[in-house]
């Protein structure tokens, strides 16, 4: 029976993972397909490669996009395993299809260019709300256990086995893909093709900033410490109610002189108003303080990614 009840729950948070990463995909897409092709901004990493290509020689997207992943999945597939890369290969081959997809939903002008939905000379504006959105698109994948492909494929291989973050693996990875405007002539004069490189600079920027925030969010721990004359109920309460560990320390006060039990618990972000909410039912006038820590390593945290 218990197994049973363990394989339904590993297939549930299995399709869950999928929805969310399907959801994760489809806001890529959206942002990249709506906000940055129609003005032409280079952004970092495969979807990057494919723009550049796309805007030097017309050859689509999808097509680009799908072949370099493809070529990158069989290189990491002894690294990352097949667990991530079955999620990493539905991920490139599902965004392929959704950058088809929205190509083809796309207005184009009398020229055949895509049309520009904040009007001319709005390109900054462009480049803002497109990389929010792709940003937080690559942070839902991620929490989801996915990668979109390309050079996540790579940030999430050096993760693996370093404490650096993804945003800042990505970053190198990008400035080399942008600077590569710079030698390709088909976009103008240097002057041209410099901005262009500014601008794809301010694209790494705003995304890997969404991707950090919102991941690094995520994963944001507490820690509580809890004096209380009913410390035993809320040890339990906390325990067997959230399945959570409690760390017990010897308490004196200075003033009253009294021993006193302080509960230690270190938490997840998200879980800060269950946890307020069982001390409150047991005792409304408990102490308790709560902090923001920096990182948390251990079972049930993140682990320890240095040699």
């Amino acid at each position: 029976m218990e197994k049973r009840l363990l394989n339904k729950q590993m297939i549930v948070k299995n399709v869950t993972d999928y929805i969310i990463i399907t959801l994760g995909l489809v806001l890529y897409a959206l942002g990249f397909t709506v906000f940055l092709l129609p003005y032409e901004i280079v952004t970092g990493g495969v979807a990057g490669i494919s723009a550049i290509a796309f805007y030097s020689t017309g050859f689509p997207v999808e097509y680009t996009f799908f072949g370099i992943n493809v070529i990158l999945g069989v290189l990491a597939l002894r690294i990352l395993g097949w667990r991530f890369l079955s999620k990493t290969i539905y991920a490139f081959c599902m965004l392929s299809f959704t950058l088809g997809l929205f190509q083809q939903l796309m207005p184009v002008d009398a020229a055949g260019h895509y049309v520009k939905i904040l009007g001319e000379g709005q390109n900054f504006m462009a480049l803002i709300l497109g990389c929010t959105m792709t940003g937080s698109a690559l942070a839902i994948v991620f929490l989801a256990g996915g990668s979109t492909g390309g050079t996540d494929i790579i940030a999430a291989s050096v993760n693996k086995y370093r404490d650096i973050s993804l945003g800042t693996v990505l970053t190198f990875t990008d400035i080399l893909v942008i600077s590569s405007c710079l030698l390709i002539p088909q976009f103008g004069d240097m002057l041209q093709r410099a901005h262009m490189v500014v601008f794809g600079l301010c694209t790494m920027f705003v995304e890997n900033f969404m991707l950090d925030f919102i991941m690094n969010r995520r994963r944001q721990s507490v820690q509580f410490m809890i004096i209380s004359s009913k410390w035993q109920e809320i040890a339990d309460a906390i325990a067997t109610k959230m399945d959570h560990g409690v760390t017990i320390l010897d308490g004196h006060g200075w003033y009253t002189g009294q021993e006193r039990k302080v509960l230690c618990i270190l938490a997840k972000r998200n879980e800060s108003t269950e946890i307020f909410r069982l001390i409150k039912m047991i005792d409304s006038r408990a102490f308790v303080s709560q902090s923001a820590v920096i990182g948390v390593f251990g079972e049930g945290f993140d682990q320890i990614k240095v040699k």
